[in-house]
Formats: C-alpha cells, sequence, structure tokens
C-alpha cells in the first residue's frame, strides 16, 4: 500500500528508502557469504571444535581407522582432564611419528593444506596423538596385579573397551611398548598418563611417557563420521572407583593455555557452528595416531 502525504501523491521518502532496499546481485551474495562461512569455520576450528582423522588401529575397537572424530578444544580451558576421556595432545619428542612420511607436496599442494588448516580440513599432522587418559597428575599406575590388569593408585581397572591386550610373557622394556607388564610410574605434576585401547599395537605412555597437560588439544566427545558408527565417547564406569594419590603431587603452576579474547566463543551463534560443521563432518583435519 502506498502511503500520500496530504495532497493525494505518494511520499518521496518512501520511495527512496524502498529503492534502498535493492536485492544485492547472486554474483555479488556468493562471494560474500563464502568468505563469511570461511571466517566462522576458522573461528569454530581455532577456538571450539575440530574433526580428527583416525589413521592407525591404536584405539581399537573403540575407534576404528578412517573415523572421524569431534574434538572439544575449549573444555580443558575451565577445567583439568579426566581419567578415562579420550584425548588428542601434541607428543612430546619422545613420541615417535606413526605415520608414514609423504612427499613434500608442490605450491598448490602446500597452499591448499595452508587454506585447508585454517578451516580444519587438511591433512593430518604427525605429531598428533589421540589416547585414553589413565592416571593423573601424582597418580601411581602399574601393571600387572594377579588377574593381570593395570592399577591406578592400587584400584584395578576392569577395561572392557581393550578387546586386544599386551601379552603377559614377555618381559617388560622401558623403550617398546610390546609387554602388558611395566613398572609403577609416578605421573609427573602437570602430566598424565595416557594409553591406547589396542594395547598390542598401541605406543603410548608406557614406552614414550607422560604428556604435559599443556600439550592436551582437546577432548574426543564423539564419532561423527561414518554416519554407521555414530555414537559418544563416554568415560568407563570403572574410573569411578579409583581413588585419588595417597600423596598428592607437588605443586606445580598451572599450564598456560590460550583462551580467546573478548569471549568470542560465548558469542558466536548458533549459525556459526551450523556452517562451520559441515566441513568437520565430511573431512579430515588433523591425524590423531
Amino acid at each position: 500500500m502506498q502511503t500520500l502525504d496530504e495532497g493525494g501523491a505518494v511520499d518521496p521518502w518512501r520511495r527512496r528508502s524502498r529503492r534502498g532496499r535493492r536485492q544485492m546481485p547472486l554474483w555479488q551474495e556468493l562471494p560474500l557469504l563464502l568468505v563469511v562461512a570461511f571466517c566462522l569455520a576458522v573461528l569454530i576450528r581455532t577456538f571450539l571444535l575440530q574433526a580428527f582423522f583416525i589413521p592407525s588401529g591404536s584405539m581399537e575397537d573403540t575407534l576404528l581407522v578412517g573415523d572421524r572424530v569431534l574434538v572439544n578444544k575449549v573444555v580443558y580451558d575451565v577445567r583439568d582432564p579426566k581419567r578415562g576421556e579420550v584425548v588428542v595432545f601434541r607428543g612430546t619428542d619422545r613420541w615417535a611419528p606413526q605415520v608414514d612420511e609423504e612427499p613434500a607436496p608442490g605450491f598448490v599442494g602446500k597452499l591448499g593444506r595452508t587454506v585447508g588448516d585454517l578451516v580444519g580440513v587438511s591433512r593430518p599432522g604427525e605429531k598428533d596423538f589421540i589416547k585414553r587418559v589413565i592416571g593423573l597428575p601424582g597418580d601411581r599406575v602399574k601393571c600387572c596385579d594377579a588377574q593381570g590388569r593395570v592399577t591406578v593408585n592400587g584400584t584395578p581397572l576392569d577395561e572392557t573397551y581393550v578387546v586386544r591386550d599386551s601379552p603377559l610373557d614377555i618381559p617388560p622394556n622401558p623403550r617398546e611398548c610390546r609387554s602388558r607388564r611395566f613398572e609403577e610410574v609416578v605421573v609427573p605434576p602437570g602430566q598424565i598418563f595416557v594409553m591406547g585401547d589396542h594395547r598390542l599395537v598401541s605406543q603410548d605412555a608406557r614406552c614414550q611417557g607422560p604428556v604435559p597437560i599443556e600439550n592436551v588439544v582437546g577432548r574426543a566427545f564423539t564419532v561423527v563420521w561414518p554416519s554407521s558408527r555414530w555414537s559418544a565417547l563416554s568415560v568407563p564406569e570403572t574410573f569411578a572407583d579409583v581413588r585419588g594419590p595417597a600423596v598428592a603431587a607437588p605443586d606445580a603452576p598451572p599450564p598456560v593455555r590460550p583462551t580467546p579474547e573478548g569471549g568470542v566463543v560465548l558469542l558466536l551463534p548458533l549459525t556459526a557452528a551450523l556452517w562451520g560443521s559441515r566441513a568437520f563432518r565430511t573431512v579430515t583435519s588433523s591425524r590423531a595416531t
């Protein structure tokens, strides 16, 4: 309905307002939407969530080769890891990569990896690992009790998620993870003791040492691909029975972990998560071994 002035003519202000609301042509709108989607994906990948590809069998049968998991990158900014959680972390110098090196890519390949890394869809990094937290700072972890179980502070773990365990008849070797048995380890302050669920092939803290908490990228909380394996990565009930260490670990300064400035995580709208999640469901962002 047109707005008329006292003389019956169309109000010119209304006419100009209608002209100013013209729709943007598609050829201009599409690039703008792509830029917005890219920026949102970068924010989500940096502060909230990241997808990780599982390239090895060290976490079978909890995680299979080819699975994609979502990792919460902000949870350990507000609390420390807990026993039984599956975490992704950067390995220390002692942690040997379990991924065969690929030939160096050309310029186009390097450019693609750089852009892919920004949005969380790049090729995996060889120093990213995924394991289960067994011991916290001050915990005493060893194997085995009379039934061949790992114990934490004297409490045996009924690890139903371990389908293929290491043999008991192989002598322990601090440089190899072939044996199930290992001497008691007191987890140092500010570090965690991690192990893979497939103990027969996993190279973990038994022979490569504990991991600094500051190296933890985040908690893997769900399998998102393939769709037939959608499931949550919950904490097994056996860890609820573990007591705290008899002697607390010496005080250590908390690890410095970068946090988003200006509360950007809390201000991201739900639409941002929806935009970014498309990349996380379908492609690899980083390798966890």
